[in-house]
């Protein structure tokens, strides 16, 4: 009877520990959502990406026509009749699938500033996600602060009693009141620090700073955490985006080829002949049209080999940083999960000295119903109590930031 008793009673605590979580996941969530819409950086990022995927729009085109127009001031005679202005319209055309090389080394630019983009919407729900558990944290130690306030006037109550009974002395009484003053101080110095958090967490939020952040009541660990996350520190932003400069320099040497290849143009020149007076012939003022052919040979070709050259380095050079990027992310991520595990441990083991404390506090008050309560044990389990409250807190936030980095390497399935 009594273990399913405890099994619902357990049912029902994972049951409630579930909805809390899903509420706390949902209002973060929300808040990331108007980060993200708010933010300025993020802003500037989708700024340069539109900017990006105009320069696409802007290599797809032919270099300007010529047109060119003059007047003979000295007209030249030929045997239909003098020339009298002539007309010229030229074109130049790059080498065939020059322009698609141009377009292809646009839009891998276009790639790389959408992932900017999403490093930097990745990094404000980073921020907005550690701000949140740091004001939550704020919040339930001084909430703690409060309930040790209370409870040191309870026993500042029970010392009164006593030294109306001969009991204890007035210097008793007077140490419980100056604890109760220190914890009044930490408090509001809480206090001051809760309102400087609020006003960064609504500042990565774009917003007024005297906006109210709603938090949740409270926020606990699953003790049977088994959750394994899963993805690949690869597909991270920060390591796709030298994937995407690297194939921009692929495609930048791809152009770098086209662009070494004759360039042809085509023209067509129209002079107007005037007809002569002086005789009557055919084709009498017969006006003068040439279309024209030409081709632009790269003869002194050492920019294209230079650029070729400069190509090959800033592809080592990007791998050499990605490698380091990557080592750096990989690194990271194993200290975060560490953290992560330490944080589950140290939760557990506060949880139980939390519960030995309290079982401490218990024969102390009833040591007080059968004969003098001894007030230096009440000041030290009272000290230690909240010590373990404070590192319980900790360990609870600790748990969810570390668990916000680990989403940021991996992504947020798990």
């Amino acid at each position: 009877m009594k273990n399913n008793i405890n099994l619902r009673l357990g049912l029902i605590l994972l049951t409630i520990f579930g909805f809390l979580s899903t509420a706390n996941s949902q209002q973060l969530q929300s808040y990331i959502l108007e980060a993200e819409a708010n933010n300025p950086e993020i802003k500037a990022y989708e700024s340069r990406f539109k900017l990006a995927r105009e320069k696409v729009e802007e290599v797809n085109s032919l270099p300007d026509t010529e047109l060119s127009a003059g007047i003979f001031v000295s007209e030249p005679e030929t045997r239909t009749g003098p020339q009298t202005a002539r007309f010229s319209v030229r074109q130049m055309l790059p080498w065939f699938g020059t322009i698609d090389a141009r377009e292809k080394a646009a839009g891998a630019m276009v790639e790389v500033e959408d992932i900017e983009a999403d490093i930097a919407r990745r990094k404000v729900a980073l921020a907005v996600s550690q701000n949140y558990y740091q004001l939550y944290a704020l919040q339930e130690k001084q909430e703690v602060l409060q309930e040790n306030i209370d409870l040191l006037e309870l026993y500042h109550q029970l010392a009164l009693n006593s030294v109306e009974a001969g009991n204890a002395s007035a210097i008793e009484v007077l140490r419980l009141k100056m604890r109760q003053n220190e914890l009044k101080e930490q408090q509001e110095i809480l206090g001051f620090k809760y309102n400087s958090k609020k006003v960064e967490f609504n500042k990565v939020l774009n917003r007024e700073v005297t906006l109210q952040v709603a938090l949740p009541d409270t926020l606990a660990i699953d003790a049977a955490d088994t959750i394994a996350f899963s993805g690949n520190i690869e597909v991270n932003p920060e390591i796709l985006k030298f994937d995407g400069l690297s194939e921009s320099i692929l495609q930048a040497e791809a152009l770098n080829q086209k662009e070494a290849l004759p360039k042809l143009g085509l023209g067509l020149d129209y002079v107007n002949v005037a007809k002569r007076t002086d005789m009557e012939m055919s084709d009498n003022g017969k006006d003068i049209l040439m279309p024209m052919v030409s081709v632009s040979i790269p003869i002194f070709s050492n920019k294209y080999r230079s650029v070729t050259r400069q190509n090959e380095i800033r592809q080592q050079e990007v791998a050499q940083k990605r490698e380091d990027k990557l080592n750096q992310l990989q690194s990271r991520l194993e200290a975060a999960m560490n953290a992560r595990s330490s944080a589950i441990v140290s939760w557990k083991v506060q949880l139980d000295n939390l519960e030995q404390a309290r079982n401490a506090e218990e024969i102390l008050i009833k040591t007080y119903e059968t004969g003098r309560l001894d007030f230096d044990d009440v000041l030290d389990i009272q000290e230690l109590q909240l010590k373990i409250q404070m590192n319980l807190i900790d360990a609870v936030v600790d748990y969810y930031q570390e668990t916000a980095m680990i989403e940021y390497f991996l992504g947020t399935d798990k």
